[in-house]
């Protein structure tokens, strides 16, 4: 027997990323310009690092609280107010090393070997592994696409529900498709989750990334009720620049706590409270950073799609949220093909559709929350590969 071989099946079949595929194989091309990962070029801010810093040099270098320190679940609780106008606790937040954690931990708790989970596919590819390396199935919806916009049928949605189904995995607005759903998309999302008796897992980390009006994207926080099955998983990753930080947070009913205590503290056994200490710092004082950030993407957003759909051989229209163009290219069917065979020859790295499972195999993503400089540059080359076709 290999060494791999007698390794658990359930590690072994885990697939490796086709967007760190392609990170891995243009990483240190010169005049590179990277729209492969979700994540923008700027720096975390000066005041979220003083603040870790501060304590870290402190000496806050310690074990702490399990569910995160007080402080920041308090901070937690007064964004939740000030963006949702949504009041809870403190007693509803679980800070975690990242919101990849969140997921983990979430589907953790809400399945298991035998279990469905059914997702939207084209959909960000861990939330799939997550589900199956867990010992549960994921089910993948696809959501139709049209003259360039993304919908949801909520019938085929409700089909997919079987007696196996612990939970609905709904990220909105979504990466890579930049789906937004509606009020009344959750309402009825909703409505089939306490008709079948199943959870929502609730991926809303791009809430403040929308488009379609000067506020934030629907939530299930907007429409729920006091004993709804919902867990929201979020990170500070996107809206504070602090991917690097790996720091997330969960939004769950107080009456999970203890679960969820227990799964933090035999995975990581918390946050480093220095890196809380940053976090603390970006939802108190990072509001106006957030709005910076936002704009940003939202320039970049109209440089790239207006320039790549003039081209009229892209079929896309300006997403309604999140922070990625995917887009269809005439006459490209192979998306990994394509993202090497575009980065070889102009330098801009994207993520290839067939990275987000069914439904995406034709499409490559583009991240734009980067300098409209650099997106303007990125723009241009792409353009003119897509008219050399």
């Amino acid at each position: 027997m290999s060494i791999v071989s007698s390794l658990s099946p359930r590690a072994v079949s885990a697939p490796e990323s086709g967007i760190v595929e392609i990170i891995t194989y243009a990483r240190g091309k010169e005049n590179l310009i990277p729209l492969w990962a979700g994540e923008g070029d700027l720096p975390s801010p000066d005041f979220i690092n003083r603040a870790a810093s501060d304590a870290l040099l402190a000496g806050e270098t310690f074990y702490t609280w399990q569910r995160g320190i007080p402080e920041l679940r308090q901070s937690l609780s007064a964004y939740y107010q000030r963006h949702f106008s949504a009041d809870l606790s403190p007693e509803h937040f679980y800070v975690t090393g990242s919101g990849m954690q969140a997921i983990v931990l979430a589907v953790q708790a809400l399945t298991g070997p035998g279990d469905e989970m059914i997702y939207l596919t084209p959909c960000w590819p861990n939330i799939v592994s997550a589900i199956e390396i867990g010992g549960a199935r994921a089910v993948g919806l696809p959501i139709g696409f049209e003259g360039g916009r993304w919908a949801l049928d909520l019938n085929r949605l409700e089909q997919a529900i079987t007696p196996k189904t612990k939970a609905l995995f709904i990220n909105t607005p979504s990466n890579p498709t930049g789906w937004t759903a509606s009020r009344e998309d959750l309402a009825a999302i909703l409505g089939l989750a306490r008709k079948h008796g199943i959870w929502i897992l609730a991926d809303e980390i791009y809430s403040l990334y929308h488009f379609a009006s000067a506020d934030r994207a629907p939530s299930f926080l907007d429409i729920m009720e006091d004993g709804d099955r919902i867990i929201f998983a979020n990170s500070f990753s996107k809206n504070w620049s602090m991917t690097g930080w790996r720091v997330g947070w969960l939004v769950a009913p107080p009456e999970t706590g203890q679960i969820f205590e227990n799964l933090i503290q035999y995975s990581t056994s918390g946050v480093a409270q220095f890196m809380q200490r940053g976090a603390v710092a970006a939802l108190d004082h990072g509001d106006d950073f957030v709005r910076e950030n936002i704009a940003r993407a939202v320039t970049s957003r109209d440089i790239l799609c207006d320039a790549l759909i003039a081209t009229n051989r892209v079929q896309m229209m300006k997403p309604e949220g999140a922070l990625y163009a995917f887009m269809k290219i005439d006459g490209l069917e192979d998306s990994r093909a394509a993202a090497i065979d575009i980065v070889d020859k102009t330098g801009v790295a994207l993520a290839p559709g067939s990275a987000f499972g069914a439904g995406g195999e034709q499409f490559l993503r583009a991240c734009f929350l980067r300098d409209p400089a650099q997106v303007r540059d990125a723009a241009g080359r792409l353009s003119d590969y897509i008219l050399k076709l």
